[in-house]
């Protein structure tokens, strides 16, 4: 009889563990479908200059709160899980801006530039650890 319970216990214990690691991976991946819902919006459409600041804030924002850190570039690094990067080409100078190039000059005073400019992003990747947006590429379309 001892030995029964002892089996029905350890196969509860098997039992539940196997639940709760579903269940969080579940959760994850709940959280990174919305969270790259955000983003993939963005994937091959046309935006103006105030949808990209706006995009822009909220790649900052979302490392700041995942606590990515800063290279010594000043650039995020790449963490493999949860960071994102967002670079732009201007024709304007035909150079890649960064980010945080575009966050630290200024959003404001982007917007007062590009505001009515319109942009397309024609790249994203994802982290291969968690399917997570990693990535991101906008070029700016001639008027």
């Amino acid at each position: 009889m001892k030995k029964l319970i002892i089996f029905l216990v350890i196969v509860l214990i098997i039992v539940a563990t196997v639940g709760y690691v579903y269940l969080n991976y579940k959760a994850n991946y709940n959280e990174a479908q919305v969270k790259n819902a955000q983003y993939e919006s963005y994937d091959g459409k046309e935006i103006f200059g105030t949808d990209l600041a706006t995009l822009i804030n909220k790649a900052v924002d979302d490392n700041t709160k995942n606590k990515i850190e800063k290279e010594d570039t000043g650039l995020y690094a790449d963490n493999s899980t949860d960071s994102i990067r967002i670079d732009v080409l201007f024709t304007d100078d035909n150079k890649v801006h960064s980010m945080e190039e575009i966050y630290n000059s200024g959003t404001d005073t982007f917007m007062q530039y590009y505001n009515q400019i319109r942009f397309k992003c024609t790249k994203i990747d994802y982290h291969s650890k968690t399917g997570r947006v990693s990535y991101m590429y906008f070029e700016q379309i001639a008027s």
